[in-house]
Formats: structure tokens, sequence, C-alpha cells
């Protein structure tokens, strides 16, 4: 049983494709992440960058600063989630969920 490297090397350069079209998929798609009961929303893309934060004026009360800063975390850190997850989901598919360290 011989080794082809050839065919070896079409794999891994297939794969190098995928994934660098899986990467720009991830940058081109929003996800959303909300706290508050989606008082406070954020829309990140699928590669974790923050587009925007919308506030809604109903819960800005000058008196208590930490509980909206708390819920913009909140959002934050959900939509970075879902990007995550996005990602994790995309990758997989090409990697057939082989853990690869340093790929994304």
């Amino acid at each position: 049983m011989g080794f082809n490297m050839q065919k070896l090397m079409k794999q891994a350069q297939k794969m190098q494709q995928d994934m660098a079209r899986i990467q720009e998929e991830l940058h081109n798609t929003e996800v959303e992440g909300a706290a508050g009961g989606g008082m406070v929303r954020v829309v990140a893309t699928g590669s974790s960058e923050i587009l925007s934060i919308s506030i809604n004026p109903e819960i800005i009360d000058p008196a208590d600063p930490e509980m909206l800063e708390d819920m913009v975390l909140a959002a934050v850190k959900d939509a970075l989630a879902a990007a995550a997850a996005l990602s994790s989901e995309k990758m997989g598919s090409v990697t057939g969920g082989m853990n690869m360290p340093g790929m994304f």
C-alpha cells in the first residue's frame, strides 16, 4: 500500500481553500447577542468583530450605571458566544471534527 503524496497535497489544498471560504463567510455573517430582555443588543460578525451596540433608552438609569454596564457586557458576551458557535460549526464541517490547533 503506497503513500500518495500528491493526493494528500490536493486534499490539504482543498481544505485550505474551504477554510478560507468559510472565514470569508464568517466575516460577512452577522450574529446578535442580547441582554435585559432585548433592551441591549449587540451585533457582531461570525468572526467576532463587534459591529454595533444598541441600548433602549428606557433602561438608562443615571443612578445605576453598573446595571447598564453589566447588560452591555452580557450582550457582548452573548454575541461573541454566538460567533464562536457559528465558527466552530462551520470550521467543523471542513475539518471533519478534527482538532487542528492554530487553524482558526
